[in-house]
């Protein structure tokens, strides 16, 4: 790579905001997540999903999988998270979900990451600080299965919306070391 193409870190990273996507960009996540028994287990229970191929090892024993799946919605919460920093950082909230599917199961120990590709862009119509973004992602393991597909609307903030200030509190203080 020549200092030409060199991509550089911004100074201050606070998300995308509307105009700085493009119809056809695509976003790999910088970190994997690798799902363990217990996530698995207690987001089965704070669902009361009461599935037992999710947190009983002897009926999972007797399915096809032979072991406990990772249940589905955390599959999708967890690619939806990883998914988060470089789609959905500055989104005023979720439209739409379209077409989910789980084509290849995801056992404890499976590393799953988040790819990303911009579908549409439109201006709202009613709300001028605000911009209505189209993504699919899907969640690839380690093996680089796919484990899940989908498509997500949301609505994002514009770099002109009150919402897209700095947060940060300023120091009241100069510093001590």
């Amino acid at each position: 790579m020549t200092e030409a193409t060199e991509i550089h870190a911004p100074k201050v990273w606070r998300g995308r905001f509307y105009e700085d996507f493009e119809v056809g960009d695509v976003y790999r996540s910088r970190l994997g997540r690798t799902l363990e028994q217990t996530d698995n287990t207690w987001f089965t229970l704070l669902t009361c999903n009461t599935n037992q191929v999710h947190f009983n090892n002897e009926f999972a024993a007797t399915t096809e999988f032979h072991r406990p799946l990772v249940n589905s919605c955390l599959t999708l919460s967890v690619v939806v998270g990883l998914s988060v920093a470089d789609t959905s950082e500055n989104a005023m909230a979720n439209l739409a979900w379209d077409s989910i599917s789980m084509p290849t199961p995801v056992f404890a120990g499976d590393t799953l990451w988040a790819e990303s590709e911009v579908l549409e862009l439109r201006e709202s119509r009613s709300r001028p600080n605000q911009g209505i973004v189209s993504v699919r992602t899907r969640g690839i393991n380690q093996s680089g299965a796919t484990v899940v597909e989908f498509r997500r609307t949301f609505m994002m903030y514009r770099r002109r919306a009150p919402q897209a200030a700095s947060q940060f509190p300023e120091p009241v203080r100069d510093w001590a070391v």
